[in-house]
Order: structure tokens, then sequence, then C-alpha cells
């Protein structure tokens, strides 16, 4: 087995792929009962080594859809194995939609919020904090509900899990009804979007902008509700420019930096220079993704809002030593600060920064630098993403990591949820 980006490799003893939650709780009980641990899987597109294991390995692939939708109150309870782009399309032909959305769709929404996955929008929290209700099975067999209303504090830490209180079953959402959005892609000066930062996340429902390293070029993507506009159809302009450029030329670009490290600079220029703008307007759930192809390593850290300027100012400054090898874009995206346990984004509203290096690249000096710059600020890494966290980094960071390790203990006190990896990461004891 191995992740989506092909860093993380693992051979489990067993693969189970269970069609009903009696099915999932069935496996949890035999596992309780042998000893033996289980790590859960949606689509692995974790950088870090949260699904490995060497014993039981469950997939929800095959639990998946639409458990029931309540119209009057918007509210959408799905299976936990169910993909983002299918529960876009269920939500929709009910009316509704999700309030905000990341930039990839093909995750599982257990696997979404487990690891505090989020969009971009300075009113709008993590993907988590659009539930409003679980279920799951704990350590002990157990089916547990909890809500906003039921169980709260089991539930702010069930919100950003790590898939270590015990395997989702059932997600509730709080939805909104469907709704079209206007894309706005453009190529702008690095310098003028910084400045006018404020103005343009209080400008725009969705904004964020992604640098190209060595350059002063940012690419910057805004979306907005529209209510009278019909959807636009794809054209060649806009395939063009999302799935060749993108994907099938940046992805030749990548080789040839790799084979050739000393022309990464002018790689980045030259994707500067190709980037294009680009407008349409389109239903929610096909807005926000976008389709990535090329391979490649990610870290990425939250930071407070209020000091994003002086990070990004270092990160600029570290990046344009031109000691790496990179070229990929660094994405910024803001969020609301949130009251869920785990959560990067608890008690501060934050801006995320994106780092990513071509697969085939080593990415850790890179990374190393950039880290020790968010680390300096109060830096919490999305915990999909590439970091060296240890257990007293994240007692310094978290104020309610001893409340969450409690609830941990309390779901699961067999450890059965618990890999080397995350022994390691949380310091179970």
């Amino acid at each position: 087995m191995k992740n989506w980006a092909g860093n993380i490799t693992w051979t489990p003893s067993e693969i189970a792929y269970p069609t009903s939650e009696a099915a999932i709780q069935q496996i949890v009980l035999k596992a309780a009962n042998d000893r033996k641990k289980i790590r859960i899987i949606g689509t692995g597109h974790s950088f870090t080594a949260l699904c490995q294991t060497e014993e039981i390995l469950i997939s929800l692939d095959k639990f998946q859809g639409l458990i029931s939708a309540e119209k009057e109150k918007v509210q959408a309870t799905v299976k936990a194995g169910t993909k983002l782009n299918y529960l876009g399309e269920l939500l929709f032909k009910e009316g509704m939609a999700m309030e905000n959305l990341g930039d990839i769709d093909v995750q599982s929404i257990a696997g979404t919020i487990s690891t505090g996955t989020h969009g971009t929008g300075k009113n709008f929290g993590t993907i988590s904090t659009q539930v409003i209700a679980l279920r799951l099975v704990n350590g002990k067999g157990e089916i547990v509900d909890c809500s906003e209303t039921n169980n709260r504090e089991l539930f702010k830490a069930a919100q950003i899990s790590l898939g270590v209180l015990g395997i989702i079953t059932q997600v509730t959402l709080q939805c909104i009804p469907a709704y079209k959005l206007a894309l706005q892609n453009r190529k702008e000066p690095l310098a003028t979007v910084l400045e006018n930062l404020k103005e343009r996340n209080a400008s725009n429902r969705n904004f964020e902008f992604y640098w190209m390293p060595y350059t002063k070029t940012a690419w910057t993507k805004s979306s907005n509700i529209v209510e009278a506009a019909e959807p636009d159809k794809v054209n060649f302009f806009n395939y063009w420019s999302e799935y060749v450029l993108e994907n099938y030329l940046f992805k030749l670009l990548c080789e040839y930096a790799t084979l050739f490290p000393s022309k990464n600079i002018a790689v980045s220029k030259i994707t500067a220079g190709s980037v294009t703008d680009v407008k349409k307007v389109y239903y929610s759930h096909k807005i926000y993704a976008t389709q990535r192809m090329v391979k490649f390593r990610e870290m990425e850290y939250n930071v407070p809002r209020a000091a994003y300027k002086d990070v990004f100012k270092e990160v600029i400054k570290t990046v344009n030593s031109k000691k790496f090898n990179i070229h990929f874009p660094i994405e910024s995206r803001f969020v609301k600060g949130d009251d869920i346990l785990m959560s990067p984004a608890y008690g501060r509203d934050s801006a995320y920064i994106a780092c990513h290096v071509y697969a085939k690249k080593d990415c850790r000096p890179y990374f190393n630098a950039l880290e020790a710059i968010f680390r300096n600020y109060g830096g919490r890494p999305h915990w999909g993403k590439m970091n060296t966290l240890t257990p007293n980094d994240i007692i310094d960071l978290y104020p309610e990591f001893t409340t969450f390790r409690k609830h941990r203990a309390a779901q699961d006190p067999d450890k059965l949820f618990i890999s080397p990896y995350l022994q390691q990461l949380l310091g179970v004891m």
C-alpha cells in the first residue's frame, strides 16, 4: 500500500472493506479480542503516516452514500467513507451544498475532517466546523453518538481526531442551499496582493493566492456567490488553462527541473509567465475543486492571521536565498478560528501557508527551513501534511491537548487505533 504522494508505503496483514456500520463494529470487536491494531484509510491523501499499519487496515470505500436529508434544516447525514466529489453531487440533488470546501475533492468526508482540512475565506472555519454531529465505533466496539448538543465535550475532540478515538461511521453536516460561484483567477504583482490583502479578504467570499518562487508574481483566486448567472459550459480556453497548463505542461517542467537543478529559477519564471486569467461561473462543488495530477510532497502550517505578513516576509527572504531545489508555487489561504480541541485554528483567526516539492525531489532541507519560520510564530501543522512535531511540541501549541488525550484514553483504552507513528506523535501512554 502507498499514499497518494507515494512517500509512505506499508504492508498491512489484512485489508477490510466493510459495507455497513455493523460490519465495522464486528471488525473492531474481533481486533480487540485478537489484540490487533487497526488504522483507517479514505483516499490516502495525507502526506503523513496516518494510515500506515502492519496489522489491520480498514478502507471505507464501500461505505459511501447519503443516509438522510432534512431539507427544512438544510442538514444531511452521510456515511463516513463518502468522497467529497460524490458528496457534492448527493447534496446538490437535495438542493444543498457545503458552505465551503478545499481545492481537492477526492478525500473521504471522514478523512477530511479528521485531519483538519480547510478551504479559504476569512468568515469560514475548517471543514470540521460544518459538522454538527458524529457517530463512531470506539476501541471497545461501542457505537457512540456525539454532537453540539449531545456529549459535546467528546464531540469537540472528535471533530478533528486523527482517527484515534474510533472509526467514524456517520457525519451530519450543516449545509446551505445550493449556490453558484463566480471564480476569477488573475496574474498580479505580489507586492500589490500583499499591500491590499486585508481588502481582498474583506471584499471576496473566498480568496487565496500562490506566489511563484524567485519571481514578483502572484496568482490570485477569488470567488463570490452569484444568483442570476447561468453556469458556464466547459470551453477550450478553460480546459487548456486548468488541465493542460496546470498538469501536463507543469509536469514536463517539473521533470526538466529535476534533471537540471540549476534550472529551478528559470522553471519558476516560466510557470509565472504561463499563468492565464480565468473567469467562470458554476455550482459551488464544481468550483472549489482543482484536479491535481502532478505528484508532490506538501507541508502546510497555520499561523496567527495577525502575524501572516511578517511570516510571509521571512518565507520570501528564505526562498529567495536560492538554496533550495524547488520551483512549486507557495499557497496562502485564510481561515476563521474555532473551538475544536486539535484544530490548527483553535482559538485564533488564521492564515495557512502551504509549500510543495515535486515528488521526485528531496523536500527535507526546504521544509525544515520553512518549518523553523512557522514554528517561531506559534505555527501549527495541518495534520495530513508533513511536519516534525513531538508530543512536547503539541503540548505547547494546543491548550486542550491534555483534554483530548483523556478522551482518547476513554474511547480506546487498549490503544487499538494507535500505530507507531501516532505513538511517536501523540506520546500515548
